[in-house]
């Protein structure tokens, strides 16, 4: 297949990538480079050993949204693209519901009209809400405690009525949990603006000497240590389940499925301190600070379904996680080059 992946110069986008390549698939890559760097598409390039055509510009712009899909064929797409801090999205509401809403409503209409109906649509845990049941099925209620999560409960609700009005669709609502980790070559990584949002990149740029220390959020949750527990899964494992659900969502028979994507793990935030110790073989200094509101005690996924359905499983360890982000960020201490 010939597969359009939106913001597929990003952090999972550019992994994924990789993994279609290897699938044997056809690649076309649009992002506006918002909050990734073009230096990336060389970097996919050369580990790919093919081009990769790339369109520079915002999916949310419908016009040129609508000559892409008039120009290029396109089989499939899988839909990165979209604002993805949720500190931001509390500042920033507006823009949040805007940009992402947008981005999918244009990638949607622009498919109607090509014919292009099978779409996998990266969602997120956070349409569990606050206090999810664990561990998280997808047949749980949906729900959110910010902006960046509404828009993911948003856009599940529309893809399900497309989905019904038309049974032509064939699209997947992959819900995943906490993507860390980096390719194995060290090339390709994880390169958050400004202070990092997650744990895994801030402890990583803590060993490479950027930060002085880490804060933990929280030493009194009732969980293993008392540091906030979640569930990682490396970026590689998280990319190979869209391949996998792209090459299955066609043979099903319902226009609209939804799967976790995770290992069904628990980790906390000091057993990922201690893992990352031992990869870098550095000290991690930390802090603990006051829990931040709307944090949850534990998430991770019951992935069983994604198991059974789509043949696919989790196989890195955190201590695989932390190895790979270590190379990537050791060998990319500044993280990539603006040009």
């Amino acid at each position: 297949m010939r597969v359009l992946v939106s913001g597929g110069a990003g952090y999972i986008g550019s992994h994924t990538v990789i993994r279609l390549v290897e699938a044997g698939h056809d690649v076309v890559v649009v992002d506006d480079f918002s909050n990734a760097k073009p230096t990336v598409v060389g970097r996919l390039e050369a580990l790919s050993g093919r081009p990769i055509p790339v369109h520079a510009f915002d999916v949310s712009d419908a016009d040129k949204t609508e000559h892409l899909f008039a120009h290029e064929q396109i089989d499939a797409v899988i839909h990165f693209a979209g604002f993805k801090a949720v500190g931001e999205s509390v500042a920033k509401p507006l823009d949040y519901y805007q940009n992402n809403l947008d981005s999918t409503f244009s990638l949607l209409r622009a498919m109607g009209r090509h014919d292009v109906r099978t779409l996998v649509f990266s969602s997120s845990a956070t349409v569990y809400g606050a206090e999810p049941q664990l561990p998280m099925t997808e047949d749980l209620p949906t729900s959110a405690t910010n902006p960046y999560g509404w828009t993911k409960v948003m856009i599940e609700q529309v893809l399900t009525d497309v989905a019904a009005a038309d049974d032509r669709w064939r699209i997947a609502a992959l819900r995943y949990f906490n993507p860390v980790g980096a390719h194995a070559s060290g090339d390709i990584g994880e390169d958050p603006s400004g202070i990092p949002n997650n744990l895994m990149p801030f402890v990583a740029q803590v060993a490479v000497g950027r930060r002085e220390k880490l804060s933990v959020f929280g030493d009194d949750y009732d969980t293993v240590d008392g540091t906030g527990v979640r569930d990682y899964i490396h970026v590689d494992d998280l990319a190979a389940g869209h391949v996998a659900a792209l090459d299955t969502v066609n043979s099903r028979s319902q226009p609209m499925s939804v799967w976790n994507l995770g290992t069904g793990q628990g980790v906390s935030v000091l057993q990922v301190i201690k893992a990352f110790e031992r990869a870098s073989g550095r000290p991690i200094p930390y802090e603990v600070a006051p829990r931040r509101a709307g944090d949850i005690a534990a998430s991770y996924a019951d992935p069983s379904k994604a198991n059974a359905d789509l043949d696919w499983r989790a196989t890195k360890t955190i201590d695989d996680m932390c190895a790979d982000t270590w190379r990537w960020q050791s060998k990319n201490p500044n993280g990539y080059p603006d040009a």
